[in-house]
């Protein structure tokens, strides 16, 4: 592949879905082709806390990590010329835009500034902008811009094609989120994060995401009752940190659920992977909200879930069920219906074949379709 700046907002350390996207794509590309341009990160903790962590972690990179001063890096005319800036600097001949949407306004600019090959990624904002008329437009001036624009999954193209001049409509290529096979497997730990909860002879469901509204960890907890009906010993891990978190665990308590719900807080990534692994069957009932604003762009969650040998029970939010083969791997139910989520629970729950089919099934899946490398074999053709 030609050399690449990746211009990006979202990297790490600053956690989130787009950020180890980014990540793990970047470190499957040859280093030595690689620049990244990222902003700075110091929400969560003081300024001075952050930036040695930001140091740290940009100094264990493989390939150069410049930092922008800005903590929310957008296509200004100051950013713009220091991308510009850096693509000469470096001798990149190809861009690619961690989120398309705003920072492939700057395609244009950096075009001029040398760069041959302009890829932009879109996510699941993206699909939100499209129903925007003024924000319809700058994508739309995206599309015009780049080379390529990457989408997640059929939901999110649908959406996005909508807004694009059909010759930019054309040139998208799909370009999804991957799944690491060997860290997460069936053989991640789970039997221990089981014992240390003391969960070992209980049936567990496990929801690992962000704690926000739009992921369905509500439903779940107003599902429970029907569970606990079929299911007397069952409990429902919940996984993650998030704003919505202190309402989940009210919502618990006051269904009577303190000792069938368990919280465990933010997770460390590596730690991931054996939480996934402490559940029977994996659900996130995710539900679209604002109108399509806030919908779920692909839901690697479930992915991950295969990988480690779960069955899955997921919403039907935007591409979410693009993570899912209906009936193979796990279903799809109506985000937002406590009904639906507990009567598919309840049949993985007491059917041990049934888990273990879908289970395997998904875990052969995520091997030929999910893979980082061969995602990233199709990233290194685009740039």
């Amino acid at each position: 592949m030609d050399k690449t700046l990746i211009v990006t907002n979202d990297f790490p350390p600053r956690p989130g879905g787009i950020q180890a996207f980014l990540h793990s794509m970047a470190l499957r590309l040859d280093p030595s082709q690689v620049v990244v341009y990222a902003s700075t990160w110091k929400r969560g903790t003081s300024a001075s806390e952050a930036a040695l962590a930001t140091a740290a972690f940009d100094a264990e990179q493989p390939f150069p990590v410049v930092r922008d001063r800005t903590t929310m890096l957008l296509p200004t005319p100051r950013v713009t010329r220091r991308a510009a800036a850096l693509l000469r600097e470096h001798g990149c001949r190809s861009v690619w835009f961690g989120a398309a949407a705003p920072l492939g306004l700057m395609a244009p600019a950096l075009r001029r500034a040398g760069a041959e090959r302009l890829v932009a990624t879109t996510h699941g904002h993206e699909a939100g902008w499209a129903q925007l008329p003024g924000a319809r437009r700058l994508l739309r001036r995206i599309g015009e811009g780049t080379d390529t624009l990457t989408y997640l999954g059929e939901y999110t193209r649908s959406r996005i094609a909508g807004a694009l001049t059909p010759e930019a409509a054309a040139r998208m290529v799909q370009l999804p989120p991957g799944v690491d096979e060997k860290t997460f497997h069936p053989a991640s730990g789970g039997a221990a994060i089981r014992a240390e909860l003391g969960l070992s002879d209980r049936p567990v469901i496990v929801c690992v995401s962000r704690l926000v509204r739009r992921k369905g960890q509500d439903t779940l907890i107003e599902a429970m009752p029907r569970v606990l009906e079929a299911v007397p010993d069952a409990v429902l891990l919940v996984v993650g940190g998030g704003p919505y978190r202190a309402d989940l665990e009210k919502l618990a308590a006051e269904r009577g659920l303190t000792d069938s719900v368990r919280f465990t807080g933010p997770v460390p990534w590596d730690q991931l992977p054996a939480h996934f692994g402490a559940g029977d069957v994996f659900a996130m009932p995710c539900r679209t909200r604002r109108g399509g604003l806030d919908v779920e762009g692909l839901g690697i969650v479930y992915l991950e879930a295969s990988a480690t040998g779960l069955p899955v029970v997921a919403g039907d939010s935007g591409g979410a069920p693009d993570a899912v083969l209906d009936g193979e791997t796990g279903w799809v139910v109506r985000g937002g219906c406590p009904s639906e989520a507990a009567d598919r629970v309840v049949s993985l729950l007491r059917d041990s074949s049934l888990r273990a089919r879908m289970g395997e099934r998904g875990r052969h899946w995520v091997e030929s379709r999910w893979r980082w490398d061969l995602l990233a074999e199709k990233l290194r053709g685009l740039l």
